[in-house]
């Protein structure tokens, strides 16, 4: 066959089942999480009634699931929902808004390894949709886009809460972007290429970053790299949090001081869209922990040579992949229920006074310990 005919078609089933089949529902799921786990953190029941309406076909009783398919439920009350615009509001923008959040966190999974590679009809498929060699600043550059659409929400809303959470989203994610930008460079320089799938490759080979226990072992070199590394790891994950809005930085649209901030005007779908944006870009967020820090979709332990050489050992990774994804989700949900909101100059202290210098001190001491071992 083609080898073109080959990468278009397997682009395309791939940007379809990794996007639909797997993103979507696991975005969809994470809201259903979100409010189980909340209701087990505070002792109360949770969405536990919807489930199949046998009743509107003539049966007795419906089948509840403990609520499981609550996220339908709640995606068809958004799709039939009147979409109110209001007259005093800058159409276009207030329009587009919801798309500019969305959409960024989407196309980051383009360059996120979700396996190793399977082998279809002979050829040897990369589960991959993007497999290029700049894998971090893409996911940085374009993640960052999504900073207008909440900007252009705020703004074009013509409402003082909605101004004032676009313009708090606005001052975070840039604060937030610099430590995160920073905090990746001292990995980068321990692996010495921006490839996610060689990265990934070099941690089934020789041990995940933080967990560096095969291959070579726990070499001197390596007890002194996990020092800088876990720095790294703490300052990207809660700059993560940051910038996904995510609780406890969720100033942008802090329900106590600015009714709902950016999508107070928001109703229907494009209410919608910003909660789809934000909890793909909580994926996205995890994906990103999971592939730089635990191995992607590494099984570890010296398992993933012999898994690799089976015919559909991929998708062994890939749930291997996914089930750390959905375990950096939960922990995601548990800080949010857990930890209590920061003001919005401690913020800014944490994001500009504390992890900016952590962050480019950090870097300075990789180097250092990778001179002093070399």
């Amino acid at each position: 066959m083609d080898p073109f005919l080959v990468l278009v078609i397997s682009t395309a089933v791939k940007i379809f089942i990794f996007t639909f089949v797997l993103t979507l529902p696991i975005i969809a799921y994470s809201t259903y999480a979100e409010r189980r786990v909340s209701s087990i953190i505070q002792d109360r029941v949770g969405p536990n009634r919807v489930g199949i309406p046998l009743t509107l076909f003539g049966f007795k009783k419906d089948i509840p699931l403990s609520g499981l398919l609550q996220p339908l439920a709640d995606g068809l009350k958004n799709l039939l929902k009147e979409d109110l615009v209001p007259d005093h509001v800058r159409k276009f923008f207030f329009t587009i808004a919801p798309a500019l959040t969305a959409v960024p966190a989407f196309l980051t999974l383009c360059v996120i390894p979700f396996g190793s590679q399977i082998t279809v009809f002979g050829e040897s498929i990369k589960l991959v949709i993007a497999d290029i060699d700049a894998g971090p600043l893409f996911v940085f550059a374009i993640a960052s886009l999504s900073v207008y659409g909440i900007t252009f929400a705020g703004w074009a809303s013509n409402n003082k809460y909605s101004f004032l959470g676009g313009v708090r989203s606005c001052a975070q994610m840039i604060s937030y972007e610099i430590a995160l930008g920073l905090s990746v460079i001292p990995v980068l320089m321990v692996f010495g290429q921006l490839n996610l799938s060689d990265i990934v490759q070099h941690q089934a080979d020789n041990g995940w970053l933080l967990l560096p226990l095969w291959g070579e072992g726990l070499t001197t070199e390596r007890i002194l790299l996990l020092i800088p590394l876990f720095i790294s790891f703490v300052v990207f994950t809660t700059s993560i949090f940051a910038e996904t809005n995510r609780m406890p930085f969720d100033l942008p649209e802090c329900e106590t001081e600015l009714v709902g901030g950016y999508h107070t005007e928001y109703s229907s779908m494009k209410f919608a869209l910003f909660f789809l944006g934000e909890y793909a870009a909580m994926i996205v967020g995890s994906a990103l922990i999971v592939t730089l820090f635990f191995g992607g979709w590494s099984v570890g332990f010296g398992l993933d040579a012999a898994i690799s050489e089976m015919t559909f050992g991929g998708l062994i990774h890939l749930g291997a992949f996914l089930a750390k994804v959905i375990g950096f989700v939960i922990f995601f949900i548990w800080v949010r229920w857990t930890v209590p909101r920061f003001r919005y100059d401690q913020l800014m202290k944490l994001g500009w006074v504390v992890f900016f210098e952590l962050a480019l001190v950090n870097i300075f001491l990789t180097a250092g310990i990778m001179m002093l071992i070399n």
